[in-house]
């Protein structure tokens, strides 16, 4: 009985905090724009780690892991700050649609939420439940409204060539940019099927808020949408050897409701799932406090049409339509490693690198203005201080150095002879808790 109440207890102020960070304001442009993990831990090893759970945080990254966590609620908070910029050639003597110059984004400072909470079953059909929220996000800019060399002949409508806007502003309506959203609660199961083989199965429900500003220039913007939808991850690890272990899980597509406000926008009359990804990796204890991780992770950025169809494509279909123009954004394949000394009984060290290719390819700079998720190296480290019995502080930074892409304006759209570059820098610092619920 009083496990039972204390299970109900911990799961509805899970899922009220959740509930209330689904609507929290987000960022982020890493894994092209997944994170390059979930909570301190995750953050510090570079999302290493889908073959060594240990704590609650792993629900998101491979739930068979949680059979090795113990009865937890963990918390943290990233304080994450995005340099992001686009430049473009001398305007002179041909201006292109995009201004001249160097540009930069504003908005550079986001707190981001991430929860989890696990509970062991004894004698029930899975051994351990887990709940866990967590986010994604990165087709994030806000172009302050500057002013244009030449103005008068290069702000139009790229389709039309009718003149639009106020004449000021990267895509001429002043302030421009935008803001993707994804929020995701899952459920987790996960149930030790043979001496050191675990599975894992959570189910997802996603959110998504979108918001485009300053694009009048392609007819649309000025409102916020919002979609639902749900998808699945699943996930085993395999000890086999006692300082070897083997991670797998994958995540399906989340399906969401398309944006009906932006059907005019993003291919497929605004349908924008979120793409499917796949992880992979080793975990190999060097000593019995110290374990090396590496993992390979795929996200199929080609599933959805909106950030896959090449932006070239405006010159032969319409915004919205199925072939319509979308980001170009291509499939991207990542390596993580990770490092965790558990120094004392107290202390614990951590260290991680990840590398991505980029998404973004030179033909669709143009439109990539918007979304520069161009960032590819990423370094981290943190560590984890047992405060008390029950109570764990955890810290982690992460620094991307700057990436660039550059290319020309599209043809009848801007101005080929005009050069494009776009280019990221990333900042992240987390802050968690963990308290043991035993």
């Amino acid at each position: 009985m009083t496990m039972t109440i204390t299970l109900r207890r911990t799961s509805l102020a899970v899922l009220t905090l959740a509930a209330a960070a689904l609507g929290s304001s987000g960022v982020w442009a890493t894994d092209g724009y997944f994170q390059p993990g979930f909570g301190a831990r995750q953050k510090a090893l570079g999302g290493a780690g889908v073959a060594d759970g240990r704590d609650a945080t792993t629900t998101s990254l491979n739930p068979a892991g949680l059979v090795h966590s113990p009865n937890e609620f963990s918390m943290a908070i990233s304080a994450f700050s995005p340099h992001r910029y686009v430049e473009g050639s001398d305007p002179n003597p041909f201006p292109g649609f995009t201004p001249g110059g160097r540009v930069e984004s504003d908005s550079k400072l986001f707190f981001i939420p991430n929860m989890a909470w696990s509970q062991r079953v004894n004698g029930g059909i899975v051994d351990v439940i887990g709940v866990a929220m967590y986010a994604n996000g990165g087709m994030n800019t806000d172009y302050r409204g500057v002013t244009r060399d030449l103005a008068a002949f290069n702000c139009f409508n790229p389709v039309t060539f009718a003149p639009v806007g106020n004449q000021t502003g990267v895509f001429c309506n002043g302030r421009s940019g935008v803001n993707l959203q994804q929020a995701l609660l899952s459920v987790s199961f996960a149930k030790e099927v043979m001496p050191g083989f675990s599975v894992g199965v959570a189910p997802i429900l996603a959110r998504q808020q979108f918001e485009a500003e300053g694009l009048k220039a392609f007819g649309v913007g000025g409102s916020t949408d919002v979609s639902w939808g749900g998808g699945v991850k699943g996930g085993i690890e395999w000890a086999v050897m006692p300082n070897v272990r083997l991670g797998v899980a994958g995540t399906s597509p989340i399906w969401m409701q398309p944006f009906e406000k932006y059907s005019n926008l993003f291919a497929e009359q605004g349908d924008f799932d979120i793409p499917a990804n796949l992880q992979a990796g080793v975990a190999i204890d060097l000593m019995p406090n110290l374990t090396f991780m590496a993992d390979y992770k795929h996200i199929w950025y080609s599933q959805v049409a909106a950030i896959n169809n090449p932006s070239i494509n405006v010159l032969s279909a319409p915004f919205g339509a199925d072939n319509g123009p979308g980001f170009g954004w291509q499939d991207i394949d990542v390596v993580k490693f990770g490092l965790e000394w558990r120094a004392s009984e107290i202390s614990t060290f951590r260290a991680g690198y990840s590398y991505n290719t980029s998404p973004i390819e030179s033909a669709d700079v143009m439109f990539n203005i918007l979304a520069p998720g161009v960032v590819q190296h990423h370094f981290s480290a943190g560590a984890t201080y047992k405060l008390t019995e029950n109570i764990d502080i955890e810290v982690a930074g992460i620094y991307v150095p700057e990436s660039t892409v550059s290319g020309s304006e599209l043809p009848f759209v801007g101005n080929p002879a005009h050069n494009v570059k776009i280019g990221m820098e990333q900042f992240d610092i987390t802050v968690g808790f963990k308290y043991r619920l035993d």
